[in-house]
């Protein structure tokens, strides 16, 4: 679901504001939608920002836990059903759109199901990754073509995609973020700090951005958002609460994240040329995402996730 891991607080940076239990979600959707009246509801999935309920059988619904994450439900009710048919995986698709009300605070969707397993749940070994990866590179050739962007700002309100908006794509800063939560996990026991890495970071907060023209970018995309078939092939990306205009960069990190060796390579093959400045990008947001990850992971017990999430760490420097 949405990570937004962008910086420390008193408080777990996903601990909710408001979590909607399944009793309050099959209330406000009977409300606001008759034809789901009566259908049953369970808890699917929870994240950073979204808690995701399963309704019918059929339909993921997205309620947000925190205020923070309320631009990015509006987001995605607006670039969804324009970026859908124009990529070659499936993303979801707002089908029903549940406005504020004393009830619940904030906006609200949902839309048919994504059938798939999360690639940190799937974990396949890297050498298993070769196809999933010439996928994963075809969908973000589509995603990232500038006539796509045009379009899209062309076709949605101004300001519906923000250019982004969490300077990811800005390697000194994510650099310096990226260090403290690494810092964090060697402190706990949970990661054997690096030199390489750590060389590689205190490189990094020299480094500019990227200058090249914003693309549309899912702007959060690492292994809990792609999702993966029995077959271990590519079945859909979810979680677009973080869409943007950004560089390239921004998505390009699932590249040095979620792939090493044959599979980055396959990924890169189908994506085409990366410049030197969006690849150093890439690899410093990779850290950092994977970073967040395993604090996230180590603190909520997901043991998959915190070894996907570490041993991403390892690949973002691998050839």
């Amino acid at each position: 679901m949405t990570s937004r891991p962008d910086g420390p607080s008193a408080a777990p940076e996903w601990a909710p504001e408001r979590e909607i239990t399944e009793e309050a979600a099959a209330a406000l959707v009977g409300e606001r939608f008759p034809e789901l009246r009566g259908a049953a509801v369970e808890r699917l999935a929870t994240g950073w920002d979204n808690t995701v309920l399963l309704v019918a059988g059929e339909f993921a619904f997205r309620f947000p836990r925190r205020g923070i994450a309320v631009p990015g439900v509006r987001r995605e009710i607006a670039a969804l059903p324009l970026l859908a048919p124009r990529v070659p995986l499936p993303v979801p698709v707002p089908r029903f759109v549940g406005e504020p009300s004393p009830s619940f605070p904030w906006p609200f969707w949902g839309a048919r199901l994504l059938p798939g397993r999360e690639l940190a749940d799937v974990r396949p070994p890297d050498g298993d990754r070769v196809r999933l990866g010439g996928e994963t590179g075809a969908f973000l050739r589509a995603l990232h073509d500038p006539a796509l962007a045009a379009e899209a700002e062309r076709a949605l309100p101004p300001g519906a995609l923000p250019v982004d908006p969490l300077r990811r794509a800005d390697p000194a800063r994510r650099a310096a973020m990226a260090a403290e939560r690494l810092d964090r996990l060697a402190a706990a026991g949970t990661w054997a700090r690096d030199p390489a890495v750590e060389r590689f970071l205190a490189a990094a907060r020299g480094w500019s951005a990227p200058q090249g023209r914003p693309v549309v970018c899912h702007g959060d995309l690492h292994v809990r958002h792609l999702l993966l078939d029995g077959g271990g092939r590519a079945a859909g990306v979810i979680d677009w609460g973080d869409v943007c205009l950004a560089d390239p960069a921004v998505d390009l990190s699932l590249a040095y994240a979620g792939f090493a060796g044959d599979g980055r390579a396959a990924l890169l093959a189908a994506y085409g040329p990366v410049p030197p400045d969006g690849v150093r990008a890439a690899r410093v947001l990779a850290v950092f995402i994977c970073a967040a990850l395993a604090e996230y992971a180590a603190s909520t017990g997901r043991d998959g996730l915190l070894d996907e999430a570490l041993a991403g760490v390892g690949r973002v420097l691998a050839p």
